[in-house]
């Protein structure tokens, strides 16, 4: 079954309240997913207290498992560190940090930055450099692969350098509204187009799964 660890809701630029996400990904098929909406030291303490009351409210309810999680979205380098122990102590359980993505102005030193604190996603680091990848390899740090227009133009570059390297990947949708929630036959012409073997869906997801329990939730 799939899982999806990084969503958006109208707590920041998705269309969609935590609700209606959840439940179209339950209709979907998806046994868990994070709802990681964008943040930085405006919103933080706002968005993931929100996020944990309706994740807990839900997960008494319906067969989709919802984690409460954060994504920080272009914060100046220095200052991602303090907002990841932050947002962990605000309670966020799965830790995204949007990372130097070829389609968007984020700042260079962000994906080290993140590594070094310890996130538990990198999103689609574009160009991310070997020794990068090699010190998200020695730091438990997952490296995303996305099916997210644009972000994904790297997603080769990436699951090369993670394959050679020992790092660990991820397959997440970036869903920001209801069209970009993947089917398992779309997820797999994902990993195909990224160069991936034939069968490695199955790796990512159980590398998510190790995510979701790391996390504190069965599934």
């Amino acid at each position: 079954m799939m899982i999806d660890l990084h969503s958006h809701s109208i707590f920041s630029d998705g269309v969609l309240i935590p609700a209606e996400l959840t439940r179209r990904y339950e209709a979907a098929g998806y046994r868990a997913i994070a709802i990681t909406d964008h943040a930085d030291q405006s919103n933080v303490d706002f968005t993931i207290p929100r996020i944990i009351r309706v994740a807990n409210e839900l997960n008494r309810a319906q067969s989709v498992t919802v984690i409460p999680g954060i994504e920080i979205t272009h914060v100046p380098p220095p200052l991602i560190a303090g907002l990841v122990r932050e947002a962990r102590a605000l309670g966020a359980k799965i830790i995204v940090l949007h990372g130097e993505t070829i389609v968007e102005p984020v700042a260079p030193g962000t994906n080290l930055a993140g590594i070094e604190a310890g996130i538990d996603i990198l999103a689609h680091p574009g160009l991310i450099t070997p020794e990068e990848v090699m010190l998200a390899a020695e730091k438990g740090v997952f490296l995303e692969i996305t099916s997210r227009s644009g972000h994904s133009l790297t997603n080769g570059h990436v699951a090369r350098l993670a394959l050679e390297n020992g790092a660990k990947m991820v397959l997440d949708s970036d869903c920001h509204e209801p069209g970009n929630i993947i089917t398992d036959a779309f997820a797999e012409k994902v990993i195909k187009g990224a160069g991936l073997p034939d069968g490695f869906l199955s790796k990512m997801l159980a590398n998510s799964r190790s995510l979701v329990e790391k996390a504190g939730y069965e599934i």
